[in-house]
């Protein structure tokens, strides 16, 4: 009996490897582990049809010689992420039924590699949230505890690992969707660096700060997926190759900045601030330097977030117009048609978004809201800049609180924005940032994980995942 619970990716290929076990096999155990929960969890939205097809594929690559790391590894897909014959309906109504044409460049990569793709992973609609509350279909549930969230937008990928209903997860992320639900399941979650890795095939958000991630158990593991999927794609102008970028790896005394007034703010939970304390004292035994840092601008993070994000956000999702593809209601005319079609097939927080969006794009406004927060913007990156010139890494808590209740937030928008405060400036400044697991927090009797972030000027993937494992190795 494979033992799903402490599998890693580079166990499993080392017993593919061995012949302890096929790849079909493996799969099965997951497609048993997903029979049992997903009803419970609602972690998969589907679950394909030729999972075990896919694999007896990887065993032939295994046979061949021609098997890498990643070969007959199964992993989940977040469903805004299009794989090419399979339904992507973003967990919206609007998309019920629609099957990609084509595979996302991440999803190539990973066919290439020999990945099996169990299925598609539920998630806040269209990306917008940070529970997996606001999906059409039913919340996903924390496999800690059920009745709290698993985090959001990425919750459904999040919690297919954390149950072991699939070994890693791609998720993608805008302003945390991967690094918040990473760290209320105990996971490692990764952010790269803005245009490390390819967004053709990724269903737009938020454009300018939307990237496709790892979900794993080890740092190692999000590793190996993130060198698959990363590097330039000509079908993405953005993308960039970090071999340009001329990062250059400092391995001696490495200095660990802390924002200390900021992640010292009001609202954030006393297990939380006791975590990070703690995380502080675990890296200077390590070796590291530690060193406060000032990020004069980093507090307005969030408020430049909420401007840019739904801006971009309601010109994105003007294309579901029930014209061109999705749900379709029709009216007494062309206007009509418009207002049925996204008025049924968007969920109310999508319709929020859309409509702040449209509010700070509008005449009278724009340069009263949307100017001053791109200009703002510049003013974060030029901190961020300035700052890792002082220190090589930064760190936060993940997120300001341990998993919240389902339900809990569902009436106030701005206590679920809030959640976010940690994780959006890394989107601003396009930087990487890692969610990696630093200990729990015991609340009413169930110990809830807890996350530490680091983050990275751009293109310090390679110094997140060094200095995260070495702290997951204390």
């Amino acid at each position: 009996m494979i033992d799903l619970k402490t599998l890693t990716i580079k166990k499993a290929h080392d017993a593919l490897m061995k012949g302890e076990y096929s790849a079909v096999e493996l799969a099965k155990a997951y497609l048993e582990a997903i029979k049992l929960k997903n009803k419970e969890l609602n972690v998969y939205l589907e679950v394909y049809g030729d999972v075990l097809e896919q694999a007896a594929l990887a065993d032939e690559k295994i046979k061949d010689g021609s098997a890498t790391v990643l070969t007959g590894i199964p992993i989940a897909v977040k469903d805004n992420i299009l794989v090419k014959g399979r339904r992507a309906s973003s967990a919206s109504k609007i998309l019920e039924n629609y099957v990609a044409s084509y595979d996302a460049t991440v999803i190539a990569k990973l066919k290439n590699a020999g990945t099996v793709f169990i299925g598609r992973t539920n998630m806040d609609e269209f990306a917008m949230g940070g529970s997996t509350e606001n999906s059409a279909y039913g919340p996903t549930k924390n496999p800690h505890d059920l009745g709290r969230v698993p985090g959001g937008s990425s919750g459904g990928s999040a919690a297919a690992v954390a149950a072991d209903m699939a070994l890693a997860a791609l998720g993608s992320d805008t302003g945390g969707s991967i690094r918040q639900p990473a760290s209320f399941c105990g996971l490692v979650g990764l952010k790269p660096t803005y245009g490390a890795v390819s967004r053709h095939g990724l269903m737009a958000m938020t454009s300018s700060f939307d990237q496709v991630g790892p979900i794993a158990k080890t740092v190692e593991d999000a590793e190996i997926v993130f060198n698959c999927i990363k590097g330039r794609d000509l079908l993405d102008s953005t993308s960039l190759d970090l071999e340009t970028v001329n990062y250059k790896l400092k391995t001696k005394n490495l200095k660990i900045g802390v924002p200390r007034v900021f992640t010292a703010s009001e609202g954030i939970d006393k297990t939380v601030t006791d975590n990070f304390n703690q995380s502080l004292k675990v890296l200077e035994k390590l070796g590291y330097n530690i060193k406060d840092i000032l990020l004069p601008t980093i507090s307005h993070s969030l408020a430049v977030y909420y401007i840019i994000m739904p801006a971009e956000a309601s010109t994105n999702l003007a294309r579901f117009d029930g014209v061109k593809y999705g749900l379709r209601k029709e009216g007494g005319s062309l206007l009509d048609d418009y207002r049925l079609s996204r008025g049924e097939g968007f969920g109310r927080e999508v319709r929020r978004r859309i409509l702040l969006g449209s509010y700070v794009l509008s005449s009278g406004y724009y340069d009263a809201y949307y100017n001053k927060a791109v200009q703002v913007q510049q003013d974060i990156k030029n901190n961020f800049d300035a700052a890792f010139k002082q220190v090589d890494i930064l760190v936060t808590p993940t997120t300001p609180t341990p998993a919240f209740k389902i339900g809990e937030k569902s009436n106030n928008p701005l206590s679920m924005y809030l959640a976010d405060i940690f994780t959006v400036s890394a989107n601003i400044a396009g930087i990487p940032a890692i969610s990696v697991p630093s200990g729990v927090a015991e609340v009413s009797g169930r110990q809830l994980p807890l996350g530490l972030q680091f983050m990275a000027s751009v293109g310090g993937e390679s110094l997140l995942f060094e200095v995260g494992k070495a702290f997951c190795f204390k």
